[in-house]
């Protein structure tokens, strides 16, 4: 695979236009140009991570409408996740409004949360996640994930990190509103110090959900 050059700005264009009319008659006379624009300039930027984060999974355009009552076909983003263990991990994103980077973990199952909460719980793995956060939103990213609205079971509302106790996902994610570099190698070596300012928080996550 060739080396990674940039993303064509023309990716937001194919995002924005898909979103206006998300057919499969429009999809099907664009699909190469989805091919040359968007894919294939996501799996060269992550091939080139690669040796530093990992293998990454280059998701499908294609959307799972089988129980969905919204049944539009294609996701209106590309999105590439390597991951550490159980939905934890690095993500990227291209979609009609930029770049967006993120990491931490999501979707996950009810074990999972458990062993989260547990060493949120915990007098060192709560003091440690909460000194990571810290520095990772004076970095510049956005702590986010779904989230109970009361205490979750066993735990009380007096606890010193009931804020972090009431995640049942945890990510930290930064957009960049078409940058001026998109179509630029600096892509890469913007998304290369994005993933380490979130590695502390992914390799916490991995640590405590259990990598692979």
């Amino acid at each position: 695979m060739a080396a990674f050059t940039g993303i064509p700005v023309a990716a937001l264009d194919f995002y924005e236009d898909l979103e206006a009319d998300n057919s499969k008659t429009w999809w099907a006379a664009h699909k190469e140009t989805y091919d040359e624009i968007v894919r294939r300039p996501m799996a060269a930027l992550v091939t080139d991570l690669e040796d530093e984060f990992g293998t990454a999974k280059l998701f499908r355009p294609y959307r799972d409408v089988r129980f969905s009552k919204d049944k539009i076909p294609y996701k209106t983003h590309q999105g590439a996740f390597v991951g550490l263990a159980e939905s934890c991990g690095y993500y990227v994103q291209i979609d009609a409004a930029g770049l967006m980077v993120a990491g931490g973990f999501y979707a996950s199952s009810s074990e999972t949360i458990a062993r989260y909460r547990a060493a949120v719980d915990d007098d060192v793995r709560g003091p440690e996640l909460e000194k990571i956060l810290a520095s990772v939103e004076k970095a510049g990213f956005t702590i986010g994930g779904d989230k109970l609205k009361t205490a979750p079971r066993g735990y009380t509302v007096d606890h010193p990190r009931i804020e972090l106790l009431r995640h049942k996902s945890l990510t930290a994610g930064r957009s960049y509103p078409s940058p001026s570099w998109l179509d630029s190698p600096r892509t890469l070596k913007e998304v290369r110090k994005a993933w380490r300012a979130l590695t502390p928080l992914v390799e916490w996550s991995g640590q405590v959900l259990g990598a692979n």
